[in-house]
């Protein structure tokens, strides 16, 4: 069954979702030619400590699902909260969101966003159906953290920051 986003209850749904402040991601990995892509993406949380998992979900429309799903590794980086911009360039539908963009390069030369507040190198581990969504499940292979930055935050549909 098949449901629009602007089907009340779905929008009602979301809004109440949004009451759960999340920290706010860039998923980064390379395609097939080499080409960097990513995304912005707040559905990030841990599943275990041994071995270190993390999960993460795209929405299953997207034109760079299939680049996430053939993905041996990805990068999750962590936002600082002086990087809404970032946020907002990654969650576009731009075609070049690297062009004029700082970054190293990680695993596979997975792409590590300059100022970011924590990285996590993850290797593709499962993958499961989610509704109008993709689970996926890394394993960490590589995190790195910068304890001087705070995260950027998103609740009630606006970026926040922590007091």
């Amino acid at each position: 069954m098949t449901v629009s986003k602007n089907d009340p209850a779905v929008r009602a749904f979301r809004d109440t979702l949004g009451m759960f402040p999340t920290g706010v991601t860039v998923i980064t990995a390379r395609a097939p030619s080499g080409e960097p892509v990513g995304l912005t993406v707040s559905s990030f949380n841990s599943v275990s400590l041994a071995p270190p998992l993390v999960v993460w979900s795209l929405s299953g429309h997207l034109p760079s699902v299939p680049v996430f799903e053939n993905a041996a590794v990805y990068a999750i980086n962590i936002l600082a909260e002086d990087q809404q911009d970032l946020s907002r360039r990654f969650a576009s539908r731009g075609e070049d969101k690297f062009a004029g963009l700082a970054f190293t390069e990680g695993l596979d030369g997975v792409p590590l966003l300059a100022g970011c507040c924590a990285w996590f190198e993850c290797r593709q581990y499962a993958r499961h159906p989610g509704g109008d969504h993709i689970v996926f499940i890394g394993e960490v292979a590589r995190f790195e953290r910068d304890a001087t930055k705070k995260p950027l935050l998103f609740q009630g549909g606006a970026y926040q920051r922590l007091a």
